[in-house]
């Protein structure tokens, strides 16, 4: 593959996927960010030119459009010497993403996403991680609600417990204290796709029930981490919890961090992350029944004949998504309980004023987009990086003043 010098490329943004559900949302929020002829220079692709001209007509876009199929690796090529960050919707992931995140590495593109696949993202770690530090591709996985209110949520909490004990925080406990609205279509997609791949695969188990499994090669072990899989009286929070489903890939998002880092928070850091459901036997019921509908849940889910009823059936599919209304009255608010190795302990907190799985995603999204293009060259080398070792505080403050997102010490 020829490379093109950056400065020299057509774009600075592509959405790739821009006819999904959330790649429409995002569509909207760039155009309201940047303008369609503003200071960034961006275009929409899709393998529909149709649908293409459709949404661009919806949204009231006049940008360029750029039609590639995820499945074609001469089209992808051509796509990402174009410009110099592509932004992807198209999942599951690991069905229709694999050919794009290759073409960005090899072509020295910055890439960021939405996937919440975590045995997808070892798959690119490792075929792709020494090219992209070769060409010079910032690679960022996991840039919607799975994992930035995760991941910068603990980078928030440790900055404070450093600047209030010039310590950091050796356990840090997540916990979901509200949240208003649901996994949207492509998220449900994907967690069925990771089950279906999971099922016989025992190397793929250990993938996803490793919490260290997205860290480097040769830091892919260390103490063991908590894990809430049952109804529990939570210690950090007072509170009884349930599982979260979501945590899964979070941990190993935190966790990857920790070990891009250096591991500065210790090698027995632990963190975990749970639902908070109340105190007292209400809390307890609440705790036991969300536990149980989990476990039904997880339990169809993972075996063929009722996953398929679900899939065809039950579930949203990838495209589907709810109203403009349903995504501007949803939100979610995560407390993080922090505690030193002397004991010193920190309260954070981390709140979006939109549904989490479609209209606060599609800002996170969009701000972790842009802070690629901003991004310089000199503060981050090529290769594969998570949410806060590549954005770090400028990210937060983006969040901050531009997507509805706060960062607050309790």
């Amino acid at each position: 593959m020829n490379y093109v010098p950056h400065n020299e490329r057509t774009y600075d943004v592509v959405v790739f996927g821009a006819t999904s559900f959330v790649g429409q949302i995002l569509c909207r929020y760039l155009l309201d960010r940047v303008g369609n002829d503003g200071p960034v220079r961006w275009a929409i692709a899709g393998r529909n030119a149709a649908k293409l001209s459709s949404v661009a007509n919806d949204i009231g876009l006049d940008v360029d459009h750029i039609v590639a199929d995820a499945a074609d690796a001469e089209a992808l090529s051509e796509l990402v010497r174009s410009t110099r960050v592509v932004v992807s919707t198209v999942g599951p992931y690991a069905l229709y993403g694999s050919e794009l995140v290759a073409a960005a590495a090899a072509a020295g593109t910055d890439y960021c996403d939405l996937t919440g696949e975590p045995h997808w993202i070892r798959q690119m770690i490792d075929d792709h991680e020494s090219v992209a530090v070769e060409s010079g591709a910032r690679i960022v996985h996991s840039c919607g609600f799975d994992s930035i209110p995760s991941d910068l949520g603990v980078f928030f909490t440790q900055n404070t417990a450093e600047e209030r004990f010039g310590a950091p925080c050796t356990q840090i406990a997540m916990r979901v204290r509200a949240m208003k609205g649901g996994a949207s279509g492509g998220t449900i997609a994907s967690m069925m796709n990771i089950l279906e791949d999971a099922a016989g695969n025992s190397d793929l188990r250990k993938v996803l029930t490793n919490p260290y499994s997205l860290a480097p090669d040769g830091m892919r072990s260390g103490v063991r981490q908590p894990n809430v899989k049952k109804p529990e009286q939570d210690e950090a929070s007072g509170s009884w919890v349930a599982p979260f489903v979501m945590a899964s890939i979070n941990t190993k998002i935190v966790h990857r961090s920790h070990a891009l880092l250096g591991r500065p928070w210790g090698d027995d850091f632990r963190y975990d992350e749970a639902m908070m459901m109340g105190e007292g036997l209400s809390g307890a019921a609440k705790a036991t029944a969300t536990s149980g509908a989990l476990g039904v849940f997880a339990g169809l889910s993972s075996l063929g004949p009722t996953r398929s009823l679900l899939t065809r059936y039950v579930l949203p599919k990838p495209g589907e998504g709810p109203s403009s209304e349903k995504q501007e009255n949803g939100f979610f608010s995560l407390r993080f309980f922090g505690e030193t190795e002397t004991g010193d302990k920190v309260v954070t907190s981390v709140t979006g004023d939109q549904e989490p799985g479609y209209g606060s995603t599609a800002k996170m999204l969009g701000e972790a987009t842009l802070a690629l293009v901003d991004l310089p060259r000199t503060d981050c080398d090529g290769g594969f990086w998570t949410p806060s070792t590549a954005f770090g505080n400028a990210l937060v403050e983006r969040l901050e003043n531009h997507a509805g997102l706060q960062f607050s010490i309790l």
